[in-house]
């Protein structure tokens, strides 16, 4: 807690700064929310609609959340780039096209290289998506349409540092990003293409045949007396035997399997055979299957392995809830 000085005068720690920063940035996104309006709608369908790119331009603190919107934008789904608008004046403007956007952020609406960029955007007719704490500014008089980022008062102390404007840009173009993910009905299918490196992209692009055990299989048949089999599944090392008969798939044991026939006949265990204990419908995926749905199944049915087979349900390997974990 902070600390009673002179004439009762209440000195707040560096920690309670640390809080009532936020605090103050916390509601500040909350104040949002009132604002977004039919502006933020109409951002949403100009850019959904786009068959160009998204140009985002800012400059100082507002390039830097602009930067960071271009890149979110990219990974769901829109085209997007970020322009500092001072190299517009020197050869930049080349990129520009009609069926672009441009995202125009400025926390004043007034920022002067911001403000000679917008006659050149607007001589050649493209749309032009406003985001300023100014509703009043020029910014938002020549824009197509505005988004109102305005906060009560900046979370540093002295109210000059840009801090709740700036977090207050950063979700509002986070705010459009999820809009138009769900107006695209971007999957993660689709987002993993853009994150090839990223573990979701891995789960999500990898399929069976990139991970399947194909050597040394524990392949026994339904009449292997269980004795045999005991052995072949230790061997395997996959908790599992997998019967197969006239080349193709008939049943799969489980050691869980052995360990309750064991209990169940005891001494007569010896004289039953893998058919008496298979169980005859195995969860069975295509090599193309993605580990992404194979751990949906191995979730949803409690298994810990499934057979991956071909289309005449011939075993072509295993893979495990290990071989899953990429």
């Amino acid at each position: 807690m902070g600390e009673l000085e002179g004439a009762g005068m209440y000195i707040m720690t560096t920690r309670e700064y640390a809080i009532q920063c936020i605090k103050d940035e916390a509601e500040a996104l909350l104040d949002l929310i009132p604002k977004m309006d039919e502006n933020l709608d109409r951002a949403v369908e100009l850019i959904y609609s786009c068959h160009g790119k998204v140009i985002i331009t800012g400059v100082g603190k507002s390039g830097h959340i602009g930067a960071k919107i271009a890149a979110t934008l990219s990974s769901t789904g829109t085209p997007s780039f970020f322009i500092n608008p001072l190299d517009v004046f020197h050869g930049d403007l080349g990129v520009m096209t009609r069926d672009d956007v441009v995202l125009a952020i400025s926390n004043s609406g007034q920022t002067d290289e911001l403000l000679r960029f917008i006659p050149m955007v607007l001589h050649m007719q493209i749309p032009i998506i406003g985001m300023s704490g100014n509703p009043q500014s020029l910014l938002a008089k020549y824009s197509t349409c505005h988004l109102n980022v305005s906060v009560k008062k900046e979370a540093c102390p002295l109210n000059l540092a840009p801090t709740s404007s700036t977090t207050a840009m950063l979700a509002m173009g986070d705010a459009l990003a999820v809009a138009l993910m769900e107006r695209r009905n971007f999957r993660p299918q689709d987002f993993a293409q853009f994150h090839p490196g990223g573990e979701l992209g891995k789960r999500l692009l990898t399929t069976a045949q990139d991970v399947m055990r194909t050597t040394d299989l524990p392949v026994i048949s339904p009449d292997m007396h269980l004795g045999e089999a005991v052995i072949l599944v230790s061997k395997g090392k996959l908790g599992l035997g997998v019967a197969v008969s006239d080349d193709q798939i008939a049943g799969l044991i489980t050691d869980g399997d052995i360990r309750r026939a064991m209990e169940r006949w005891q001494a007569e265990f010896f004289d039953h055979t893998v058919a008496d204990i298979m169980t005859v419908t195995p969860k069975t995926v295509s090599p193309q299957t993605k580990i992404s749905e194979i751990q949906a199944i191995m979730n949803r049915y409690k298994v810990h392995s499934v057979l991956v087979i071909d289309s005449k349900r011939r075993l072509l390997g295993v893979v495990d809830h290990y071989a899953c974990m990429v």
